[in-house]
C-alpha cells in the first residue's frame, strides 16, 4: 500500500508553534509521571500503576479475557474490501472475533504530521488509531531504513541494500514517536503484538517510557542466514531491539533457526534448548506460528452471487480455454520474471498447449518511488509484450498482465475458475494466496497450486507441486503436469490441502501466539505445523541444507523438484 501525499495548508510558524506544544505537553506528562514513580521488581523506578501492572501482567491471564492491541506499520480498513497484503489480511481476521485497538500508520503523509494527535475511530470490534508521517520520516523511514535496508536484507538480497545514517536514524525516532503516542492509550491488562520490520524497536522504546505490559513481536516476512543479516550495518541494533520483546514469533522452523543462529554467532546468545535465548542482558522467547486464513470465509466469498457474475464473464472471455493465475504485489521478490519465463516455456517444450491456456498475472503496484521496483516493472511489460507479440493469435493473448488492485471477492472468483494457481516467490515469509488459491476451488473439480519452494507456506502445503522458480524448465513441466492432472489426484492433493488449512486457519494461528504471549508458557509448547510435524531443525538450514524428515514427507512426484536449496 502506498502513502497518500497531504500537502498542509498551515504556515511554517504555526506549525512550530504546535511542535513546542506538543514537545512541552510530553515534557510535562514526564514530570508529572515522576511524581508518582515506584520501583519494581528489578529495583527500576517507574510509575505505580505501570509498576503494577508490570507484576500483573507477568504473571500470566486468561487471554480471552485481555483487551489485545495490535500495532503494525499500515491499519486497514475493515470496511474495505479492496485487494490487501498479506499482513492486513491476517490482522483484520483476528479483529473479527475479538474486541482491541489497532494502532499504526494512517498512509498519509503531511508537513505538519508531528503536530498532530492520532486520530482515533470505531470499526466494529476495534478502535483504529493512527498517526500520519512527515514527508521526511517517510522518506528516509518508511521507503529509507524499512524498505531500502531491511526488505532486501530480510529477503537475502544484499546486492539491492542502500544504507544511509539519516535512514537509521529516522527508524529509531519514528519507533519512539510511535510509542509515545500508543503509551497513553494502554491500559494495564493489555497484551501489545507488534507486527513486522517497520516496528522492531517499538518495545525498547515502550520499555524507555516505563511501560511493563507483555509484548509479542511477529516477523512476517523471512528472516535470512547469519551471514546475509550480518551484512546490514549496525546490525546489532536490531538484535538488541528485538530481545525486548517477551515473545517472538516466526512464520516457519527456517526463519526461527536462522534467528537463533545469528544471535548465537553474531551476539554470543546463549540457548536453553527450548527456544529460550538470553543476550543483552535479557531473555526472550521464541517460536512458529504459521500464518493462517479464514478458509469457510473466503470459499464463501468465491461461491457468492458476485463471484459466479465474475466466473460466467471470465469464462466467456477465455472460450474454454485453462486458467493460469497469479497474484502478487508487484516486487522484486515475488519472482514475476521467472514466472512469464517458465509460461514461456511451456508454449515453447509443449506446443499443444498454444491457444489452448492463458496466464492471467495480477501484480498491484507497490513503491514506485524505489528503483528495483520500476526496473521490475518495465521488465515485465517488456516480457509480456515479447511473449504475446510471438505466441498470440487474432482471438487469443496468452499473457493477461494487470496491475490494478482487485476486490477479495472478484479474486476468490478468479481463484475458483483456474486450473492452475502460480504462487512462484524467490523469497517469502508464508504467501497467503497459495492458501487462498486452495480455499476458493470447487471440492468437486479442483485447480493445483504450483508452489515455490522458497515460500514459507511451503513447509505445511507438501501436496502442492513444489518448484524451485530459478529453474524456469522445471517450473514449466510443473505447469504441465498441473495441466494434464488426472481428477483422482486433484482431488487426493485438494483435500489433503483443506484439511490442514482448516487445522492452521487464522484463528488457530492467532489463539496460538496470544495465548503463548499472556501465559509464558515453555517456548517447548511451539505451535505445530501439522499432527506429523518434523524432527527438530537445527541451524544447519542456515547453511543450505534440507532437514531429512521434511523431504521424505514430499511427494515422490515432485522429489525432482527439491533437491535445491531450503527455505523460509
Amino acid at each position: 500500500m502506498e502513502a497518500v501525499m497531504c500537502r498542509s495548508e498551515e504556515p511554517q510558524d504555526k506549525l512550530n508553534a504546535l511542535r513546542q506544544t506538543r514537545r512541552e505537553e510530553t515534557v510535562l506528562t514526564g514530570r508529572k509521571a515522576a511524581d508518582r514513580l515506584a520501583p519494581d521488581e528489578s529495583g527500576l523506578r517507574l510509575p505505580a500503576s505501570l509498576a503494577a501492572c508490570g507484576r500483573a501482567a507477568r504473571s500470566g491471564g486468561d487471554a480471552s479475557t485481555l483487551r489485545l492491541v495490535i500495532v503494525s506499520n499500515r491499519v486497514a480498513d475493515p470496511d474495505q474490501d479492496g485487494q490487501a497484503g498479506g499482513l492486513a489480511v491476517a490482522l483484520d481476521e483476528i479483529f473479527r472475533v475479538r474486541r482491541g485497538l489497532w494502532f499504526g500508520w494512517s498512509g498519509q503523509v503531511r508537513r505538519d504530521a508531528d503536530a498532530r494527535p492520532a486520530r482515533n475511530r470505531r470499526a466494529e470490534n476495534v478502535d483504529l488509531v493512527t498517526l500520519d508521517l512527515t514527508p521526511r520520516e517517510y522518506q528516509d523511514c518508511y521507503l529509507g531504513y524499512a524498505n531500502r535496508c531491511l526488505w532486501p536484507i530480510l529477503h537475502y538480497r544484499t546486492d539491492l541494500v542502500e544504507f544511509r545514517h539519516s535512514y537509521a536514524e529516522a527508524y529509531q525516532a519514528v519507533n519512539r514517536r510511535f510509542a509515545e503516542a500508543l503509551g497513553p492509550l494502554l491500559r494495564e491488562d493489555d497484551l501489545i503484538w507488534v507486527h513486522d520490520y517497520h516496528l522492531i524497536p517499538l518495545a525498547r522504546e515502550l520499555r524507555r517510557l516505563g511501560y511493563r505490559q507483555r509484548i509479542g513481536f511477529f516477523l512476517h516476512v523471512p528472516f535470512p542466514p547469519k551471514e546475509v543479516f550480518a551484512s546490514l550495518p549496525g546490525y546489532e541494533e536490531i538484535l538488541s531491539a528485538l530481545v525486548a520483546y517477551d515473545l517472538l514469533g516466526f512464520q516457519t522452523e527456517t526463519d526461527k533457526a536462522c534467528f537463533l543462529s545469528t544471535m548465537e554467532r553474531l551476539v554470543g546468545a546463549r540457548q536453553d534448548g527450548h527456544g529460550q535465548i538470553d543476550a543483552f542482558g535479557q531473555s526472550v522467547q521464541v517460536g512458529v506460528f504459521p500464518v493462517g486464513i479464514d478458509v469457510d470465509g473466503f470459499a464463501e466469498l468465491a461461491t457468492s452471487p458476485k463471484a459466479r457474475h465474475h466466473v460466467e464473464r471470465l469464462l466467456g472471455a477465455l472460450q474454454d480455454r485453462d486458467l493460469i493465475i497469479g497474484v502478487d504485489r508487484l516486487d522484486y521478490t515475488k519472482g514475476l520474471s521467472h514466472r512469464f519465463a517458465a509460461y514461456r516455456s511451456l508454449l515453447e517444450r509443449v506446443p499443444e498447449w498454444r491457444n489452448k491456456v492463458s496466464l492471467l498475472q495480477i501484480a498491484p503496484l507497490s513503491r514506485q518511488e524505489l528503483g528495483p521496483y520500476t526496473v521490475t516493472r518495465e521488465e515485465l511489460d517488456r516480457l509480456s509484450g515479447e511473449i504475446n507479440g510471438v505466441f498470440a493469435d487474432l482471438d487469443w493473448t496468452p499473457i493477461r498482465y494487470h496491475v490494478k488492485p482487485l476486490a477479495r471477492s472478484t479474486l476468490a472468483a478468479l481463484f475458483r475458475a483456474s486450473r492452475v494457481g502460480l504462487v512462484t516467490p524467490l523469497r517469502d515469509g508464508m504467501n497467503l494466496v497459495a492458501k487462498e488459491f486452495v480455499a476458493a476451488q470447487d471440492p468437486a473439480d479442483p485447480g493445483v497450486l504450483v508452489l515455490s519452494r522458497f515460500a514459507g507456506a511451503a513447509e505445511g502445503m507438501k501436496e502442492a507441486l513444489i518448484v524451485n522458480p530459478h529453474d524456469v524448465d522445471g517450473t514449466a513441466d510443473a505447469i504441465n503436469q498441473a495441466l494434464t492432472m488426472p481428477l483422482d489426484e486433484r482431488l487426493a492433493r485438494h483435500d489433503a490441502l483443506l484439511q490442514r488449512l482448516r487445522k492452521q486457519d487464522a484463528q488457530a494461528w492467532h489463539r496460538a501466539f496470544i495465548d503463548r504471549l499472556a501465559a509464558g508458557k515453555p517456548a517447548s509448547s511451539a505451535f505445530p505445523l501439522e499432527a506429523d510435524a518434523p524432527a527438530p531443525i537445527t541451524a544447519a538450514l542456515c547453511n543450505g541444507s534440507q532437514p531429512t524428515s521434511y523431504r521424505d514427507r514430499e511427494t515422490p512426484s515432485n522429489d525432482q523438484l527439491l533437491d535445491q536449496e531450503y527455505e523460509a
